[in-house]
């Protein structure tokens, strides 16, 4: 099983060129970094950026395939460009950030709760594109983990009743915080994250400010506008109270 980026370079610069990869392509030995019971976790190239100068830090619980598949198309194309490697890692990550709808709704509900104004932004889809340099995008589960080969959900197993998913979540994730400015907003997206982060902290193991209650994006979240209406209050308040200790 690979470690790191190094051990799967090779197997990345083998992948066909200029097509859609599929999961077969992907969900391969080559980039199996753990397993257990049904829980695999397999490497993906776009949460080996880190941005040290982040002033937000948008939390997931795994990455998808989808986001998986595009950080891989990406990273692909930019090596065959002759760009470096820094760079091709940048780029994957700019692509498989919460990729899709769910970046999306993601924007709808940054905007509502004020995120532009306090941080003097002109939107917050412009933290993906223009303002990107302030954010930084990672999930508690680094790697995209995969359920009896489905998107794994944070529901089943839970992640304290697996020793892989702990490590990840209550080691590896963590050590990266640790890496990321002690100012910055973390912003956990759905109540996995939140349940992480909230353990983290009574733990001591982050120094950053979080947000509670921020609905998880995803389009199969069908209540997330209404838990949405029900915490906007307290995330707009959560918010500029930051902002001001922050100043």
């Amino acid at each position: 099983m690979i470690k790191n980026i190094s051990d799967c370079l090779e197997a990345i610069y083998n992948l066909p060129l200029n097509q859609s990869l599929s999961r077969e392509h992907l969900l391969h030995s080559s980039f199996l970094v753990g397993k257990e019971n049904n829980v695999e976790i397999y490497y993906s190239p776009h949460n080996e950026y880190i941005n040290k100068d982040a002033k937000v830090i948008i939390v997931g619980i795994t990455p998808g395939f989808q986001q998986m598949k595009l950080a891989y198309e990406t990273l692909r194309s930019e090596l065959a460009n002759g760009h470096s490697l820094e760079y091709g890692l940048k780029k994957s990550k700019i692509a498989g950030s919460f990729a899709g709808s769910m970046r999306r709704n993601l924007i709808h509900m940054l905007e509502e709760c004020g995120l532009p104004t306090a941080l003097r932004i002109k939107d917050a889809a412009s933290l993906f594109s223009t303002e990107r340099n302030i954010l930084h995008t990672t999930s508690v589960i680094k790697y995209p983990a995969f359920y009896k080969g489905k998107n794994y959900t944070g529901s089943q197993p839970m992640i304290n009743k697996n020793k892989l998913l702990s490590s990840y979540a209550y080691t590896i994730f963590p050590e990266e915080l640790a890496q990321l400015p002690s100012k910055a907003l973390v912003i956990p997206l759905g109540k996995v994250a939140d349940h992480v982060l909230t353990n983290l902290a009574q733990e001591g193991k982050i120094k950053q400010t979080f947000l509670t209650g921020f609905p998880h994006p995803s389009g199969a979240n069908g209540h997330r506008r209404k838990q949405f209406e029900q915490r906007k209050e307290a995330l707009i308040k959560a918010i500029f109270q930051w902002i001001q200790e922050r100043a």
